[in-house]
């Protein structure tokens, strides 16, 4: 399996290194692996999660509801 750090993940999906981090310690990136205290891995296939201040997470919400 290829992986990615989260610097990598960073400017694949256009946002910060530290909020792919902050986004794998709270668990919103599937398929993201913990070496060690301080190393994220996320496997390079994973999408950029749905940023939930938008009108496109709130149409999944909807979704999932029905």
């Amino acid at each position: 399996m290829d992986y990615i750090t989260p610097k990598e993940a960073g400017e694949l999906w256009c946002i910060s290194e530290r909020r792919v981090q902050a986004l794998c310690a709270s668990g919103q990136i599937n398929g993201v692996r913990r070496l060690g205290e301080k190393m994220w891995v996320i496997h390079k296939d994973t999408p950029k999660p749905i940023d939930g201040r938008t009108k496109a997470s709130k149409k999944v919400k909807r979704d999932e509801q029905t």
